[in-house]
């Protein structure tokens, strides 16, 4: 199976055509697997799969480490937009891509650069895809784990976030609380959990505990869940440049409420697995 290995920001994936070679989706989860294992794969925090889409040129498809599937990714669609060009499969600038979110617009902005148009967050227990109850939205709602409680904001970019404010993200103990929160009762499909500190209107620091993944230098769709959350919470306006551990995303929301993410990729190396 030839492979590209790529990276957004420090979240990397490993991209497979499987336009110009099938992909065996009947083994797709052992696959994921080993393919993403650090230690006895490629390494990855995810698989995306290139495929002709239906409604739009292209469909992306992520599998995470665990070998379940992910509705999107941020990071992962950008680098989705360097890769189906360095594969030959297109020369356009503006690509259609259908995702488990939707169909989205990529914008290749230069080699390294890309903007995407991530569509309108959505803030409903229903969309998020919450237990029903009070409040909803769950802005600033109560998370309690055992003796622990933590005020989160519940925001869904076609898959579901938690973003919880803190006023040192680097002295969280996302090891621990990441993998319980992300199980939490309150969301039966499991979710992505973020801390976030406010640095000003228009700077954040954000880390990720990833559904699926775990830690992770980055995540797109995150970043706009964070930025979203930030906006419904009094702390940013519509324009934030967020902070992660592999690098810097730039975040618009528009009066319309559609959200804008932009941020580098690159290419890491080229190969061929044989599982």
């Amino acid at each position: 199976m030839k492979f590209s290995k790529m990276h957004g920001i420090g979240n990397d994936f490993v991209m497979v055509n499987g336009i110009s070679d099938a992909f065996p989706w009947g083994s797709a989860t052992e696959i994921a697997q080993k393919v993403c294992d650090r230690r006895f794969g490629i390494g990855s925090d995810g698989l995306i799969i290139a495929e002709r889409g239906e409604d739009a040129p292209f469909k992306m498809r992520m599998l995470n480490p665990d070998g379940s599937e992910s509705e999107m990714c941020g990071n992962g669609v950008r680098c989705f937009a360097q890769f189906v060009r360095s594969e030959g499969l297109t020369s356009e600038k503006s690509i259609g891509v259908e995702t488990g979110a939707g169909l989205l617009t990529l914008q290749v902005l230069d080699e390294i650069n890309v903007r995407v148009d991530m569509g309108i967050a959505q803030t409903s227990r229903l969309a998020v895809g919450m237990v029903p109850g009070k409040p909803d939205p769950f802005i600033s709602g109560s998370l309690v784990l055992g003796d622990e409680e933590f005020l989160g904001s519940a925001v869904s970019m076609g898959n579901p976030h938690v973003v919880i404010f803190t006023d040192d993200a680097s002295s969280v103990d996302l090891s621990s609380i990441g993998p319980r929160l992300e199980v939490h009762p309150f969301f039966p499909k499991k979710t992505n959990v973020h801390f976030v500190q406010v640095v000003s209107p228009t700077e954040l620091i954000q880390r990720t505990w990833e559904r699926g993944a775990g830690i992770t230098l980055a995540c797109g769709t995150g970043a706009c869940a964070c930025a979203v959350a930030s906006k419904l919470n009094g702390y940013a306006g519509n324009e934030v440049q967020i902070h992660l551990p592999g690098g810097d995303l730039r975040i618009e929301i528009t009066e319309e409420g559609r959200v804008f993410m932009t941020g580098a990729t690159e290419l890491v190396f080229e190969g061929d697995w044989s599982g």
